[in-house]
């Protein structure tokens, strides 16, 4: 062999090997196709041994659903499906009405009532004679309406058809988006044992009954409660045996509570000014009371049912206030209440969100201080004006209005004032008490004081102002009265000139 050849062959050798590696993995990709398609498109000779079914391999998709593969598919469910390195199969298909879906090449696959998974497996299955190693994925794209139940302390109890446009993410409906569409839960509601009952997949006996804390969504932000619905689910929620305040609080405010639009029926009774039943609505009353708790202005609450009703009377025990309520299944309940730890302390929970069918009662007081009954006369529960009479030797007398803790003197000058013939240095005031007792002061006035206890009190509610003459008139008007007949009779006599 020549030398030149010799020297040449170690580099032809290279070049062919660098050739051949280049394409290697190309050259292997064709193989890798063609073995799992030609099982499908070629038909085996007669002695050839029958292929053994493949391994089925599958995956799910379960990030839309937080409880894992619970969801059933059905009729109009829309869902995507992968067939790895077959893209002519991979696309999305709709469930059809007799719960199947019409794949390629194998035709109607049953997915009815099967779970993401399961419903994988069994397109998987049906490729494996055509594909060598079928590996599927299954995807929901969007979900089917589906009909569910809701009972138990929401304002609309019943059936709901949802659909994928009713939930926040377009795909799963979630119980907190029934419950709005149930126009939220009732403040007796009891949130930490919510029921939801549904129907197992295909192959289990019996429904699944699974209990669920709204209570941590709330608390915790833990989404793991807020189920997602399906098809079937049927959700009771019971009712507490007896109300927390500081859970009615944080209940009125969440978004699945009762709607503030929904106007709510109430009756309020006792020592109001103007009892009866009422109904309320939301924002501020007519009276534009500024509310002592204003988280919760939006929220029907004990203090604007009180402002509704004319505000709270003089004799009103406002430590013992009750608020009685039904449940749905109309066991009553009675909530008690201290409006003095709200004004004094600035105890909000105290005002009691309400709710439709709630009878509010204010009894009255068996005694209650002048100290305190001053106090309760500027709160945004009482009245903002009160009437008071001023009788007597004034300008204008009768029923005047003035504010609450309005001083004698002041009462005395919006009738008015003095007229001439009144007796400047003292008045009488007439007070009917809490105890139902009319008592009666003789009060020095000085229209100058500020006020004073003795001198100046401050007026209540329905209080009499009695303003007397001065013995001087006293004693003019009891001599016209005793001399008018006289009088009469000598003017008739200088007419005909008798005098």
């Amino acid at each position: 062999m020549h030398l030149s050849t010799l020297r040449s062959t170690p580099r032809l050798y290279l070049q062919w090997l660098t050739y051949f590696g280049r394409r290697l993995p190309v050259l292997l990709g064709c193989l890798t196709v063609w073995a799992l398609i030609l099982p499908g498109i070629v038909e085996p000779a007669i002695a050839q041994v029958p292929q053994r079914t493949a391994k089925v391999q599958s995956t799910t998709n379960s990030l839309t659903l937080p409880e894992g593969d619970g969801y059933l598919l059905g009729a109009g469910d829309r869902v995507k499906i992968d067939v790895f390195s077959v893209p002519e199969i991979t696309g999305e298909y709709t469930v059809l009405p007799n719960g199947t879906l019409n794949m390629p090449l194998v035709g109607a696959v049953g997915v009815q009532n099967r779970t993401l998974k399961q419903a994988s497996s069994a397109i998987a299955a049906r490729y494996a004679p055509v594909l060598q190693i079928p590996v599927i994925t299954v995807n929901l794209v969007a979900a089917r309406p589906i009909r569910v139940a809701i009972a138990g302390e929401v304002n609309r109890p019943g059936s709901y058809t949802v659909t994928a446009a009713t939930s926040t993410d377009g795909t799963i409906p979630t119980m907190t988006r029934l419950v709005q569409l149930a126009e939220g839960v009732t403040q007796v509601a009891d949130l930490r044992q919510v029921q939801v009952r549904r129907v197992r997949p295909v192959g289990s006996s019996g429904d699944q009954v699974v209990t669920v804390d709204l209570w941590q969504l709330l608390q915790a932000g833990d989404l793991r409660q807020d189920l997602r619905l399906q098809d079937g689910d049927s959700i009771l929620i019971p009712a507490t045996a007896t109300v927390n305040l500081d859970e009615a609080r944080q209940l009125a405010s969440a978004n699945f509570a009762t709607r503030n639009s929904r106007p709510l029926k109430i009756t309020v009774v006792g020592e109001v000014n103007r009892p009866g039943p009422y109904t309320l609505l939301e924002g501020n009353v007519a009276q534009g009371a500024q509310l002592i708790n204003p988280n919760l202005l939006q929220v029907p609450s004990i203090t604007r049912a009180i402002q509704v009703a004319g505000g709270i009377t003089q004799l009103a025990d406002i430590r013992n206030i009750e608020v009685k309520r039904f449940t749905r299944s109309g066991t009553p309940q009675l909530v008690k209440l201290d409006l003095w730890k709200l004004l004094k302390a600035g105890d909000a929970l105290q005002d009691l969100p309400l709710q439709d069918g709630d009878t509010v009662t204010i009894p009255q007081a068996i005694s209650v201080s002048d100290r305190e009954i001053s106090e309760l006369a500027t709160a945004s529960f009482s009245p903002e004006r009160i009437s008071v009479n001023v009788v007597g030797e004034v300008e204008r007398p009768g029923a005047v209005s003035i504010q609450p803790n309005t001083p004698l003197n002041q009462a005395i000058l919006t009738a008015g004032g003095f007229n001439r013939k009144a007796k400047m240095s003292n008045v009488s005031l007439i007070r009917v008490n809490p105890n139902g007792t009319v008592s009666k002061r003789d009060i020095s006035i000085d229209l100058t004081r500020g006020v004073d206890g003795n001198n100046n009190p401050a007026l209540r509610n329905n209080d009499i102002i009695i303003v007397k003459k001065t013995g001087f008139a006293t004693f003019l008007d009891s001599t016209s009265a005793f001399l008018g007949p006289f009088t009469g009779i000598l003017g008739v006599l200088r007419i005909f000139g008798g005098f």
